[in-house]
């Protein structure tokens, strides 16, 4: 899920409108707002509670996204507009409510490791991607290279000359000629935890 919260006000066709033509409601909440606020806090078939239901934004969404919802709402007026709101709508497919895990979703595997479960071995080389560079794994999970030790990150960044490096995906290793992301080891090692 992105971290930036840009999301527009509620009006057109999404803004309701009682009887007389005027705003259902003075604050009624965009749908894009609780959709990003359940899609990263609930999983289908929860149980949202809101305490503050006023027009059922939190209700319409819920429902759409596949899961249950408890609308509490002092005015009748606003009670009235949520039911009829929420009356119409669909809940989408199984499918299309399945939400893929990010990558920093995903189990930490530690680079040492590698170097523990005999992966990689201490004193063998590691090379960057373009080839430019090379360190050695240590015994305890760190490299040393040109004047520089400490963690797969930290000495890409600074062989690159970079702010930050990602070393899982900077770092390769030699096998039987041909050249292979240390990031593939670690995927071996999650696709383990998951089985």
């Amino acid at each position: 899920m992105r971290s930036d919260w840009v999301l527009p006000i509620c009006t057109g066709h999404e803004r309701l409108k009682d009887e007389n033509g005027d705003k259902a409601h003075p604050t009624q909440k965009p749908e894009s707002l609780l959709h990003r606020v359940l899609i990263g806090s609930t999983n289908p078939g929860d149980v949202v509670l809101d305490p503050f239901f006023g027009t059922g934004t939190t209700g319409a969404v819920a429902k759409m996204l596949g899961r249950e919802f408890i609308g509490i709402e002092r005015e009748e007026s606003y009670r009235k507009v949520a039911e009829k709101r929420i009356s119409k709508v669909r809940k989408f497919d199984r499918e299309a409510l399945e939400v893929s895990a990010s990558k920093r979703a995903e189990p930490r595997v530690p680079f040492g490791q590698l170097v523990e479960r005999g992966m990689l071995r201490p004193g063998e080389e590691l090379y960057s991607m373009n080839q430019r560079h090379k360190a050695k794994v240590r015994a305890d999970g760190t490299l040393v290279g040109d004047n520089v030790k400490g963690s797969i990150h930290q000495v890409g960044a600074h062989l690159e000359n970079a702010p930050s490096c990602n070393g899982w995906t900077y770092w390769c290793f030699k096998r039987e000629g041909k050249t292979v992301p240390i990031d593939v080891l670690r995927q071996q090692i999650r696709a383990e935890m998951h089985n």
